[in-house]
């Protein structure tokens, strides 16, 4: 299940309180991993009813649970079906105890309950969206063509001083035509991420800048600095381009997965806007 949605199985069994490891194999929201191989088990006996207090919990929820974990890697076993049932026992318990002191109907908890159930049918409808509107592998294709173009051809490793004023940073410059070595005068750049490390920004494409950064840094031959000091949206910068190779960009098979999952977004997004646009809202 992609990440932007969290299923309804996983929900449940954090609501159960059931150890990590046997609830679900990743953090909600990562992305997916593939999934562990399953240890060789015998299968086990199918879920029964259970009746708390004159209510039934249907086999179904358990086996539902389940399987959402067989997904992940985890192997249904008569463990896994007792600790999900007996949660669900208790929850039960505790839902009914919470009903006889009329909490249900107090305002605060009525609200959740509605979150909770409007919660469960965006999952519901996620999932269904999902399905129902696969990404053709033209169109993911289209998508890679244009991530790369997009990249280009060539990697920079690169440094930069950025400071608050244009004065500043030609002030810099001025010190490095003396002979002033870029790593010495980095020590007074305002971006804390790179200014300990001489300014580093190790390797990346031109795309991975605002445009004027990366505009300035691909017109710089290898160990050259920017002679004019180059404004973004952060301030002034004097950037320095140390070496150039050929961008290594991932197979389509490699990011298909990640490509999916973002055009998935896209049209379930489009789909939002589109319905909201057609509610009557008063």
């Amino acid at each position: 299940m992609t990440r932007i949605c969290l299923s309804l199985a996983a929900a449940t069994l954090l609501g159960l309180g059931l150890p990590v490891a046997t609830a679900f194999a990743q953090a909600p929201g990562a992305p997916a991993a593939p999934a562990a191989p399953a240890a060789p088990a015998a299968p086990a006996a199918a879920s029964k009813a259970t009746v708390v207090n004159g209510v039934t919990i249907p086999a179904a929820r358990i086996d539902s649970i389940v399987k959402s974990q067989a997904a992940r890697g985890v192997p249904d076993s008569p463990q896994l079906r007792n600790e999900v049932r007996e949660q669900l026992i208790v929850r039960e318990i505790i839902a009914q105890e919470a009903t006889k002191k009329g909490l249900a109907k107090n305002v605060d908890v009525q609200a959740q309950l509605e979150l909770a159930r409007q919660q469960v049918l965006w999952n519901a409808y996620i999932a269904d969206f999902i399905k129902s509107n696969p990404i053709p592998d033209a169109q993911l294709k289209a998508e890679y063509e244009k991530l790369r173009s997009t990249r280009g051809d060539k990697e920079y490793k690169t440094r930069h001083i950025l400071l608050e004023k244009e004065d500043e940073a030609k002030a810099v410059i001025a010190e490095l035509k003396k002979g002033r070595k870029f790593e010495e005068l980095a020590k007074q750049s305002k971006d804390p991420g790179s200014k300990d490390r001489g300014g580093d920004l190790d390797w990346n494409s031109p795309a991975g800048y605002v445009k004027p950064f990366g505009d300035a840094m691909v017109k710089l031959e290898k160990g050259k600095y920017t002679e004019v000091p180059v404004q973004t949206q952060f301030g002034w910068h004097v950037i320095l381009v140390e070496d150039v190779r050929q961008a290594k960009f991932p197979s389509f098979d490699e990011i298909k997965p990640q490509l999916t999952e973002r055009l998935q977004e896209q049209a379930f997004s489009r789909s939002v806007t589109d319905l909201r646009a057609k509610a009557k809202v008063e």
